[in-house]
């Protein structure tokens, strides 16, 4: 992988591998990438939404919190 090269890219859809209760966010919820960073570290801003496509939770991922 190259130095500037990530992992995922925005709009891919992940799986969150941890429970998250101060953002009301549970192991298996999906989510979709909306911003990637790569300074200071990999890092990842997914949206969360309900049934409605209203969001739930939006906040930045490290690559151990989901797959």
């Amino acid at each position: 992988m190259l130095l500037n090269e990530l992992i995922h890219a925005k709009f891919d859809i992940i799986t969150l591998i941890i429970d998250m209760p101060e953002n009301n966010l549970k192991n298996g919820m999906k989510g979709t990438i909306i911003d990637t960073y790569s300074q200071p570290y990999e890092a990842y801003e997914v949206e969360f939404c309900e049934g409605e496509g209203r969001t739930v939770a939006q906040l930045a991922l490290t690559l151990d919190q989901f797959e």
